[in-house]
């Protein structure tokens, strides 16, 4: 099978203001990224069109202008484009990720572990399903932000093994230290490549976002990690090691087995 290029995108939200998330966002891809062909995975951060909020009038219907700009993006890159947005159903509110390909056709996640110091899990209806999408060769579980807490519910599989643990986020400065070192194990302990994907910049309670945008090999050594400067992050993740480190200390056949209710 062959390599995967990822390119994880570091910025800083407006907020309340999905038409000025989707222009901005628009424009640094562009700036990164020449045309088609260039990567296989664009990764957005958490609510990235409104920055992480409780305000329900922001929801979107899923069919609406971000979906539009998903596939947008994704036709124009040649690649899939994921990020969550606050959407609603009319009569419940999910924190979804959506997974858009270039042909125009989704999955979506719903953030499991919603977020209780700021409310979330009074807002929002939790997900029930993990998600593994299969992309050109490649086997990617995407989950969002305080998912990263819980190792359980990102386990990999000697059966079926994700190649890449995904995560975006809303993660505030105060605890970057835990985003750094639970990323790292996460890769360690799925024998997985890892990519964390953050905002930067202050939300409307003036809480700061310091970024980190990284991506970790499978023994969870830094193949690539941003500042707290807006960036996008484009790596190549080979295969070969990710089998020959697989093979020589299988560790996934030893794991437990849980029943996920």
């Amino acid at each position: 099978m062959s390599d995967f290029t990822v390119s994880l995108v570091q910025i800083d939200l407006h907020w309340h203001d999905p038409t000025a998330n989707r222009q901005a966002l628009t424009e640094q891809l562009a700036d990164v990224l020449a045309g088609p062909g260039l990567t296989d995975l664009i990764v957005l951060p958490e609510m990235f069109t409104t920055g992480f909020s409780m305000d329900t009038t922001q929801a979107e219907l899923l069919e609406g202008p971000t979906l539009a700009w998903l596939r947008e993006q994704a036709a124009r890159y040649e690649a899939v484009v994921t990020g969550s947005v606050m959407l609603t159903d009319g009569t419940h509110y999910y924190n979804r990720l959506l997974w858009v390909r270039p042909d125009g056709t989704y999955s979506a996640y719903d953030k499991r572990h919603l977020f209780r110091l700021s409310g979330e899990h009074e807002v929002y209806t939790p997900g029930t399903e993990r998600l593994v999408e299969e992309w050109r060769g490649w086997r990617i579980r995407p989950l969002i932000c305080y998912d990263l807490r819980f190792p359980v519910w990102s386990s990999n599989s000697a059966h079926e093994p994700y190649d890449l643990l995904l995560y975006i986020a809303s993660w505030p400065h105060a605890r970057i230290n835990a985003w750094k070192l639970l990323l790292q194990a996460r890769a360690i302990e799925n024998l997985a490549y890892v990519a964390g994907v953050n905002r930067i910049g202050l939300d409307s309670l003036g809480q700061e976002h310091s970024g980190y945008t990284m991506l970790l090999d499978p023994r969870g050594e830094h193949l690539a990690q941003a500042g707290s400067l807006a960036t996008v992050l484009t790596r190549r993740l080979l295969r070969h090691p990710l089998g020959e480190l697989r093979a020589r200390f299988p560790a996934l056949l030893d794991a437990d087995e849980f029943e996920l209710r």
